[in-house]
């Protein structure tokens, strides 16, 4: 029996395999405000200083607000200086972002070169839900090197993009 799938050359190329490797906890400023609207400065300083922030050791900590107020900087910045002797970092914004960001940098950081030529397919179904975002940085990153791009599972694949045969 021949296993056409190890046969065809095709390489996988799974993004979930670079998923954050220190768990995302949040930290919600709408907690912090005054009747969900206002963060007064006494109030939060001593919030902060009160909050045990090594509870997010060797976690990244992502900071944002639920509620739609008005944050000023010196709220994050009060928040990065309490936490980034804990945490692994110290993000600003949701977690979808964040991971949308963390994404873009992976993906920032692969040698296009590696795939020149080459059959790739880019896993689509996993464990975790790795954003949107990150399949079309990886395609805008392979299309002008890979001969061709798919998406799914190497025995099912959605074609995305296949380099045109240059006749002579």
């Amino acid at each position: 029996m021949v296993n056409k799938v190890a046969a065809s050359g095709l390489i996988t190329l799974k993004l979930e395999e670079y998923w954050p490797r220190q768990p995302l906890v949040s930290f919600d400023l709408k907690d912090y405000l005054f009747m969900e609207l206002i963060l007064k400065e006494k109030d939060f300083r001593a919030a902060v200083k009160e909050h045990d922030f090594s509870q997010y050791r060797d976690k990244v900590l992502l900071v944002y607000c639920s509620a739609d107020a008005i944050i000023p900087a010196w709220a994050y910045m009060l928040v990065a200086a309490a936490a980034s002797p804990y945490a692994s970092d110290v993000y600003q914004g949701t977690e979808s972002e964040y991971l949308r960001d963390h994404y873009r940098q992976v993906v920032r950081s692969f040698d296009a070169e590696d795939y020149a030529g080459q059959r790739v397919v880019i896993k689509g179904c996993g464990d975790r839900d790795v954003p949107p975002a990150a399949y079309l940085e990886i395609t805008a990153k392979l299309r002008p090197v890979a001969r061709s791009i798919m998406f799914g599972e190497p025995c099912s694949t959605v074609p995305v993009y296949k380099q045109p045969l240059v006749r002579k």
